[in-house]
């Protein structure tokens, strides 16, 4: 069973839950701490929203896509290992936790563990939004349906509610706080890192200038390879010093990453780095009406598609 089959199978029992789960009537916070009075699926409130009923999922591109266009799927051994859904209803809540940076620096964090998980990905924010915002904690959720466990951490600038971001030495002390505890707290289980855009990236620099102990692989949700605008590979050039596996999730729609320069950076970086795109989404994995999905699904899809990823422990092998 290739990882086609496996997502088209999950599809029907995980998408409707996901959905509704994020279609909850609730008062969604803007980043300034202001109610906000709309729909609670308003999109500045960064909550996921869905126009029609739930169905099947589309998924054209399910499969990791690499520069090669080789196909890589799971072995049909690995998809029979796939665990059972949990209910997204009925999910524990996070775990609120304190790191301490090497200067005593203090940041929150949130551990959320499921029953029977597999793996633990260690999930930083956006440069612009914290760990509590709707898509990370959507993301989260959906991870931990698909039995991952998250660990989400703010970065000291977030934490003292700064709009400046920490100096690339700063982050990288936060990301190997988060990884050493996420290790301590969970160490049987199978480590990863990475997190949306800005936190991908700081998480990449620090692994490629020193390894982090125990991470079998880096997932970025919408790599920021250059500002919007000006387009170019320079944010990059680090890439080459990581050595762990790494998947790469993008939209088409992403202006911060031209896909056609991301492509290229994926070939450079070889065997080691898979790239999985997102029809129509754009850097916050938001889809318009007329793609024919909705941000719910598209939520579901990078959580099937990190979690078959983290399984094969960052590793996608060929079926003949």
């Amino acid at each position: 069973m290739t990882l086609i089959a496996v997502s088209k199978r999950l599809a029907d029992n995980d998408a409707g839950m996901l959905i509704r789960r994020c279609l909850k009537v609730r008062t969604m916070l803007r980043p300034t701490g202001r109610a906000c009075s709309r729909q609670p699926t308003h999109r500045d409130c960064g909550a996921v929203h869905d126009g029609r009923a739930p169905g099947k999922l589309h998924l054209p591109s399910a499969l990791p896509e690499v520069a090669t266009n080789a196909p890589r799927c799971l072995s049909d051994a690995e998809s029979a290992q796939r665990p059972q859904r949990h209910d997204l209803n009925t999910m524990d809540d996070p775990e609120s936790l304190s790191l301490t940076l090497p200067d005593g620096t203090k940041v929150s964090a949130l551990l959320q563990v499921p029953e029977d998980a597999r793996a633990l990905y260690v999930f930083a924010h956006g440069a612009g939004a914290g760990m509590q915002h709707a898509g990370m904690s959507s993301l989260a959720d959906a991870l931990a349906a698909a039995n991952v466990a998250t660990l989400r951490y703010q970065f000291p600038y977030m934490e003292r509610g700064s709009k400046r971001v920490d100096s690339p030495a700063v982050a990288h002390a936060a990301v190997q706080a988060a990884v050493a505890e996420a290790r301590r707290r969970l160490p049987a289980l199978p480590l990863f890192a990475g997190g949306r855009s800005f936190g991908g990236r700081m998480t990449s620099q620090a692994q490629a200038i020193s390894p982090l102990d125990g991470v079998r692989g880096l997932a970025f949700v919408a790599f920021p390879l250059h500002p919007a605008g000006a387009p170019g590979v320079e944010r990059a050039q680090h890439l080459a010093d990581v050595s762990v596996p790494t998947i790469f999730l993008q939209g088409t729609r992403d202006k911060l990453a031209e896909l056609h320069l991301l492509r290229s950076v994926v070939e450079t970086l070889g065997p080691r780095a898979t790239l999985h795109v997102v029809d129509d989404a754009d850097h916050s994995f938001h889809v318009r009406a007329s793609s024919g999905r909705t941000d719910a699904e598209v939520v579901l899809e990078l959580a099937r598609t990190m979690s078959a990823w983290f399984f094969a422990e960052g590793e996608f092998v060929r079926v003949t």
